[in-house]
């Protein structure tokens, strides 16, 4: 299955946009391509971070990195790591063959799917656009 997967951005936390700016946009020259807020409710079902978080995107079409604004270090985290597969469900059944529960969370209608490896580490699932 390894070969069907690829990674669609990698979310990180950064404790302020100017600094995100000057790192992403001057230094990598990674263009910010939007910003948005995660609501309250929906940080805390996808984190356990009950509180709302701004978010800068900064795109160049190939490379894409969601950048957490968050001006306190916490032990809890937004990172994680977004992949695409060939096929979701197979995906899904995979996990559960492995003893792994996956996430599967309400947002506008569709189904966000997230999956925490053996170690923690936090993954989320896009099917691959045909």
């Amino acid at each position: 299955m390894t070969s069907d997967v690829s990674i669609r951005h990698v979310a990180l936390q950064c404790s302020g946009q100017e600094k995100a700016e000057i790192f992403f946009a001057k230094i990598l020259g990674i263009p910010k391509a939007k910003s948005f807020t995660l609501s309250e409710g929906l940080s805390a079902a996808l984190f356990g971070l009950p509180s709302s978080v701004e978010i800068d995107v900064y795109d160049d079409g190939n490379t894409c990195f969601e950048i957490f604004i968050t001006p306190d270090t916490t032990k809890a985290a937004y990172g994680h790591t977004c992949i695409e597969v060939n096929d979701k469900q197979a995906f899904v059944d995979q996990c559960k063959k492995h003893d792994l529960e996956p996430m599967i969370i309400k947002k506008e209608g569709k189904d966000l799917l997230f999956v925490k490896d053996f170690s923690g580490n936090l993954f989320e699932v896009k099917e691959k656009q045909r």
